[in-house]
């Protein structure tokens, strides 16, 4: 069993400790028509390979799944070059993000096979002519769940029949995930081969019972975004699973990037502006890709873990979702 970086293959043994769900570039469609939207590659490059090695030395990460959405920005050379670079293993997607934000007009007029055809080129055969090789799907949905959205997730569920890669996906505002489950069960996919994205961002432990009792992993990976949720309520909910018996479904990340092209896909107020440019000034904007070792760690340790079980977390799941192994029986603590 291997599984595809963007540099090449490499056997489940050497994944080692990963995070799951990162970014390195973002670009929304249309920043480029900003001429205040600028761009030094040579400059990036050189943060990106720095974080990517600070992660790597000072807390042993070893693999980087940058599952952005062929829209958003996805550079599969880029991605190899600071991989290369790094010495980081990094994890690219294929697949298109959802309706509200994204979704090219040309990719909406095409049926769910020519969809899952591009996906499974893209996997197979590799993203343009860079050589490079997805080694997994991404499917993204808003809130509600549109005729669009079902389209694309469709399409994904063909092309994971048909390539065996597994599925990450992104919710909106910590809704949807039971209804993304039905969907991919509608579609022939196994719960265990889907990482059902951003559960942390709702905070009623029903919600993830309900994820994790589907058979699906479950993302915590949206740690350190305050505006989404309070990180100690993500430790909260997060332990109470490890507690309950779902240690192995159980997947932390934090949808940090490194880059973005001109300014957000929102209006940002004056504070958060300001409180913005004070981080820039300091050299501490982007936040570093560290804080989950620096900042959430600890709290999860305050309430119990132990860093045997937050190394399985951040070892073993990954290893076994790319596997496909069936997930064990719960085991209660």
């Amino acid at each position: 069993m291997q599984i595809q970086t963007v540099t090449g293959p490499i056997g489940l043994d050497q994944l080692g400790r990963t995070l799951m769900h990162e970014h390195l570039f973002i670009a929304f469609p249309g920043a480029e028509f900003d001429p205040t939207a600028v761009f030094d590659r040579a400059a990036f490059v050189a943060e990106a390979v720095k974080r990517l090695r600070q992660l790597r030395e000072d807390h042993g990460v070893r693999s980087f799944v940058d599952p952005c959405p062929i829209e958003l920005g996805r550079d599969a050379a880029l991605m190899k070059e600071i991989s290369e670079k790094s010495e980081m293993q990094v994890i690219c997607t294929t697949g298109f993000y959802f309706e509200e934000m994204g979704l090219p007009v040309y990719w909406r007029a095409r049926t769910e096979q020519e969809i899952a055809d591009l996906y499974v080129r893209e996997i197979l055969h590799g993203i343009g002519n860079t050589g490079v090789k997805a080694g997994a799907i991404k499917v993204a949905t808003g809130k509600p769940i549109t005729a669009l959205d079902t389209k694309f997730l469709n399409a994904a569920c063909l092309a994971q029949k048909a390539t065996g890669v597994p599925i990450i996906t992104h919710t909106q505002d910590g809704h949807g995930a039971p209804e993304q489950q039905e969907l991919f069960a509608a579609g022939g996919v196994p719960a265990h081969r889907c990482l059902i994205g951003h559960c942390c961002g709702n905070a009623d432990p029903a919600y993830h019972r309900r994820v994790v009792d589907g058979g699906s992993y479950i993302g915590f990976d949206r740690i350190g975004l305050l505006r989404f949720q309070p990180d100690e309520v993500r430790a909260d909910n997060l332990v109470r699973l490890v507690r309950s018996g779902h240690r192995a479904q159980i997947m932390m990340s934090q949808d940090r990037h490194c880059g973005w092209l001109g300014k957000f896909a929102r209006q940002v107020s004056p504070q958060e502006q300001a409180h913005i440019d004070a981080l820039r000034a300091e050299g501490r904007w982007p936040p570093p890709y560290t804080y989950l070792f620096t900042d959430f760690v600890p709290m999860l340790k305050e309430r119990g873990l132990t860093q045997q079980e937050i190394d399985s977390i951040l070892h073993d799941n990954p290893r076994r979702f790319f596997a496909g192994e069936a997930l064990p029986l719960p085991n209660h603590a």
